[in-house]
């Protein structure tokens, strides 16, 4: 089982804050930094390995931007959403780290087992990861956020500090490299995907996925 670390942070504090305080606001920090990767690793996994087509070196990347958000929780703590703040740095990491070379990490004991897949969907899935990772990053990064991950076109901008614009351009490019890949396996992108990038709405067509 690969689980993730989860570092407990706690903000720095002046000499002269009295020792009881001092442990009070850490203990405060380690739970809210705990509860916040409990509640979003599930998904942050998934994206990842969506981005990369491997668990490892998903886990890899997650575990940096766990670690940066540790480095700076005293500041990234008061953000006005949390999940989208890790997402914009996990997404940022992600296409960065595509054009370098993967490193393992060990990892720790949060996560629960992953349930294997079964067939036909896990056939599917396995088609339509490997398809992804041969899009170019930043396309891969729109399909992801808009079709795995359920985000509208300006959440998707936001998270890759982009315009909408290039949201919707990136789409239509990485849709049409998509299609073009599983033409040779399944004949055609999932309509659902289709149907989403038509309408701008966000479709999730693996939402049940590993």
């Amino acid at each position: 089982m690969r689980t993730i670390t989860v570092l407990l942070a706690g903000g720095r504090t002046g000499p002269r804050m009295p020792l009881s305080r001092r442990l009070a606001e850490r203990a405060a920090a380690d739970t809210e930094y705990t509860e916040c990767v409990r509640a979003g690793l599930p998904q942050w996994r998934r994206t990842a390995y969506l981005m990369c087509g491997d668990w490892h070196q998903g886990d890899d990347i997650v575990q940096r931007v766990l670690t940066e958000l540790y480095r700076n929780w005293s500041r990234a703590r008061r953000a006005d959403s949390l999940n989208a703040l890790v997402r914009t740095m996990l997404m940022r990491r992600l296409i960065d780290e595509r054009r370098r070379g993967w490193a393992r990490v060990l990892l720790t004991d949060l996560l629960p087992e992953r349930p294997a897949p079964t067939a036909p969907d896990a056939t599917e899935r396995l088609d339509l990861v490997a398809a992804l990772r041969q899009v170019a990053p930043r396309q891969r990064a729109v399909l992801v956020l808009r079709f795995f991950q359920d985000l509208t076109v300006e959440e998707t901008a936001q998270a890759l500090g982009c315009a909408p614009g290039t949201v919707k351009s990136q789409t239509a490019k990485g849709l049409a490299t998509l299609r073009g890949l599983l033409a040779p396996v399944r004949n055609d992108v999932p309509t659902t995907m289709q149907a989403g990038a038509a309408s701008g709405a966000p479709t999730n067509v693996l939402a049940h996925g590993s």
